[in-house]
């Protein structure tokens, strides 16, 4: 990367000189002149010069062989032997992009005694299922996963890669991109090969108010996590379709600097908050943390999960899973109640894509409504306990 001045475009007016954050930019006559130790490349004086007189110039990275790269892959997350519940919906988007490209879907599973799962995996519609087995793989560690992914991404050269956007897609997908020296992008919910063979990749952007549509022209594999909830997912058939490969890593790559002492598993969810169809979620304006029996009582008529929204948390009100939001869970349910929750651009990152969205808050200019389909604009600890009462009355057989 490099910045100049085209000295006859220059007119001298000093402009970039104000503009400049770094002090990088002075004048020497009337020309001005940038120091580029000091230039941080910001690109103000660019924006600020009326005479185009300052460029900055970019070395595009050559391309690689891309045609060396084939195939779509899908990173097959799964807990306890049990698939993670996105992964049929990558196996199912997975699908039409490898068809698109007229190429091979494949699965990466890695963890431990996987027979059982790899052959439940090659009944969905792809064509090849690779095992990681090792002892060591049974629980997720960031380190050894993104190794064995990456080492088997440049041995077999996938075209794309998939993985949900979890808390584990998302923490070791970007070690791998990185490992690769690729591009990632995140949090997606379009995914589409267009006229060109790129992979249009298609995430909410501030806060989402915006969607944008990434390209990774240059390098390979193609990496996005996706989120759950948002593509139809692929259902298996009744019999093993594709083929099984078992690999077994070498201890090299299964070395890591962190020992898992005990894994203790959140009894705190009735129900998966990522996997509820409905979903009560708390904030501040619950006003305190015994409030929010309310929202499970209620959660429980519905047959849900309660949420919360990032202060809740912080308030030490109600734990971490429960969270909602950018950097929470993002979620995606048929239903979604907030209550006491004032709609910060967060917040509404995590669940503004649930099919009806009930908000109840006493603020009525409170952001939560612009993006309700239907609003209370009320104290959340009276109208929950109405809703409570009417759903039982509305239950309760006639006569009893």
């Amino acid at each position: 990367m490099s910045i100049r001045v085209i000295d006859d475009k220059c007119k001298g007016c000093t402009l970039c000189v104000k503009a400049c954050p770094t002090m990088a930019v002075k004048m020497e006559g009337k020309l001005a002149t940038i120091a580029v130790e000091s230039c941080n490349f910001c690109g103000s004086c660019v924006s600020a010069c009326k005479f185009k007189a300052i460029v900055i110039e970019i070395e595009k990275q050559a391309r690689e062989d891309l045609d060396a790269y084939t195939g779509v892959w899908v990173f097959g997350e799964q807990h306890d032997g049990h698939l993670a519940g996105v992964v049929p919906e990558l196996i199912g988007a997975g699908r039409k992009l490898a068809d698109a490209r007229g190429r091979e879907l494949s699965v990466v599973v890695l963890g431990h005694e996987l027979d059982a799962l790899g052959e439940e995996v090659a009944k969905y519609p792809v064509d090849k299922v690779f095992l990681y087995d090792h002892p060591k793989l049974a629980r997720y560690r960031p380190e050894p996963y993104s190794r064995v992914l990456a080492s088997l991404c440049r041995r077999y050269k996938p075209e794309i890669v998939l993985a949900g956007a979890t808390t584990i897609g998302r923490g070791f997908l970007s070690r791998v991109a990185v490992d690769l020296y690729t591009g990632l992008t995140a949090d997606c919910t379009g995914l589409e090969v267009g006229e060109d063979g790129l992979l249009y990749q298609t995430r909410p952007a501030f806060g989402g108010n915006i969607m944008a549509t990434i390209l990774c022209p240059y390098t390979r594999p193609q990496m996005a996590t996706v989120r759950h909830k948002v593509m139809p997912a692929a259902l298996p058939g009744d019999v093993v379709r594709a083929e099984i490969i078992r690999e077994t890593p070498t201890e090299q790559l299964l070395n890591s600097s962190v020992n898992i002492l005990e894994f203790i598993p959140d009894f705190t969810q009735k129900v998966n908050l990522v996997d509820a169809d409905v979903i009560v979620s708390g904030g501040r304006g619950m006003g305190k943390p015994e409030n929010f029996a309310l929202l499970q009582e209620l959660a429980d008529l519905l047959g849900g999960a309660v949420g919360s929204s990032r202060a809740a948390v912080d308030a030490g009100w109600m734990p971490y899973p429960h969270q909602v939001g950018q950097t929470g869970k993002t979620v995606c349910p048929k239903l979604y109640i907030a209550c006491g929750i004032s709609g910060a651009v967060q917040h509404l990152a995590g669940m503004s894509s649930a099919d009806c969205i009930i908000a109840i808050n006493k603020d009525k200019d409170a952001p939560i409504f612009q993006v309700a389909d239907f609003g209370f604009v009320g104290d959340a600890l009276e109208i929950v306990p109405e809703l409570i009462k009417q759903i039982k009355a509305a239950r309760t057989p006639v006569g009893v």
